[in-house]
């Protein structure tokens, strides 16, 4: 019964019918199904009205909401558009300049937006018709925005590593913790990428005419800290106080949250018509978490109750390779299902799945959750149903093609599973932390195959 039940949801899915109200229903379906069969009693059902109230009483998810809301004011607010005004004027002089400001204005969007769409829209309405002014390969220009635009995906705070965590059973502090290297080193490779073409091809990303260049020394450099001084200093703030274990990240999202209304109140640019926006925003998109979580809960309960676990386990736990096999397989899984399946789906569905069989190999969960963050990036990416490329399209000139799109994201897709790669054979790149240990560091790895990705032995100490 659990690989029929599998297959219905995937049957719900392709038909259209929303994720949510296809895996309860699904699994309601199911559980009526397996009661009937005998396979289970009433009585063991009666476990759902718990969960669904463990969902809604459980206090790390508030930091959606306030993540949601604190990314929204401050992008509303023109911050972006100062940053990339700024860093434009800055790099503006060498080849790729304004691509550079792009991807770091796009880092520091991901630090205080924490949401995908927000970050590729304010990026795509602001720096794409100027990259196009100035000569910019449309492929290039197109990929480059949307890239830095799912860094928001990986870089704290996010809420993709809010949910993994959540659905992994980890610390949402530890997530961050271990994100945030991974998320530095993917910035540079990005980078690294632009720095090549403009080598390459400099053609594709000329620098900025002089004439545009309207700024310099000491003008220059005092625009650029005024633009880039406050959300820095707000986004060290939330998470200087997440790591140091200072606050909670629902404590740290609910000061970020008041520090972007202080912010927009200081530019004077918080109205009434920008708190409703940023409100609805954010009911919107937390509705819409919580009620996929819900239709998860449903399906995952009548899921193992027909013993699905253990049916994907046996199949999980056998393959060949051990840990590290187990590891390639489930990052070749979710790579192909990221073209079909969003973030929240694969999320939602498949890591629950996973988890069981990750920690009964013994690998660390916070290091499982970040290669798996990472992975699943590719899902904003993926043609031809990536949504970083339909956020762009719909904000992009009409010179600019979907092919072009989707030629440009192609390589910035390739930098991500290269960096899945780096993870995989450096396990140090997260350093998280258990019990006051560094877990997943190089000098755990022993003579067994993928021991780096391993839990430290039980030593008998706290």
């Amino acid at each position: 019964m659990a690989p029929l039940m599998f297959a219905g949801l995937v049957v719900f899915l392709l038909l259209g019918y929303p994720v949510a109200f296809s895996l309860a229903a699904n699994g309601l379906l199911f559980g009526l199904l397996g009661m009937g069969m005998g396979f289970f009693g009433f009585d063991q059902l009666q476990a759902l009205p718990d969960r669904v109230f463990g969902i809604m009483s459980n206090s790390t998810l508030l930091a959606i909401p306030f993540f949601t809301f604190m990314g929204l004011i401050l992008e509303r607010s023109g911050m972006a558009e100062e940053l990339l005004d700024s860093l434009g004027q800055l790099f503006g002089a060498i080849r790729g300049g304004l691509a550079y400001s792009v991807i770091l204005v796009g880092a520091v969007l991901a630090a205080t937006t924490g949401v995908v769409a927000a970050s590729v829209i304010a990026m795509g309405l602001i720096s794409l018709p100027i990259m196009l002014r100035f000569g910019y390969d449309k492929r290039l220009a197109a990929g480059v925005i949307a890239a830095s635009g799912t860094l928001a995906q990986i870089i704290p705070p996010s809420l993709v590593l809010i949910i993994l965590a959540d659905q992994l059973g980890v610390g949402v502090g530890d997530m961050y913790r271990g994100a945030l290297v991974p998320a530095l080193v993917l910035t540079g490779l990005y980078l690294g990428f632009v720095l090549l073409v403009s080598l390459v091809k400099p053609a594709a990303a000329p620098a900025m005419p002089p004439e545009a260049r309207t700024l310099r020394g000491a003008a220059l450099a005092g625009k650029a800290l005024v633009s880039m001084g406050p959300p820095l200093i707000l986004v060290f703030l939330v998470l200087g106080t997440i790591f140091a274990g200072i606050a909670t990240p629902t404590e740290g999202g609910a000061m970020g949250a008041a520090g972007a209304l202080l912010l927009a109140l200081a530019k004077r640019r918080l109205s009434l018509d920008l708190l409703k926006q940023a409100m609805d925003s954010t009911t919107r998109l937390t509705s819409f978490v919580i009620f996929i979580l819900i239709g998860s809960t449903v399906f995952s309960l009548v899921f193992r109750l027909m013993d699905g676990d253990l049916w994907v386990e046996g199949l999980l736990a056998t393959l060949p390779g051990g840990v590290l096999g187990f590891l390639i397989v489930v990052n070749l899984l979710v790579f192909v299902l990221a073209f079909f399946l969003d973030f929240f789906e694969i999320a939602f569905i498949i890591v629950p799945l996973l988890a069981p069989v990750a920690q009964k190999l013994g690998i660390d969960l916070v290091w499982f959750g970040v290669l798996l963050g990472i992975n699943m990036q590719t899902s904003f990416m993926h043609p031809p149903f990536g949504f970083a490329l339909f956020y762009l399209r719909s904000v992009a000139p009409k010179t600019v093609r979907t092919g072009d799109i989707y030629r440009g994201a192609i390589p910035f897709v390739a930098i991500q599973v290269v960096m899945v790669v780096l993870v995989l054979s450096f396990p140090g790149l997260v350093g998280v932390r258990d019990g006051g240990q560094e877990t997943g560091a190089p000098e755990l790895q022993t003579e067994d195959a993928g021991a780096a990705y391993l839990l430290p032995p039980d030593d008998g100490r706290p």
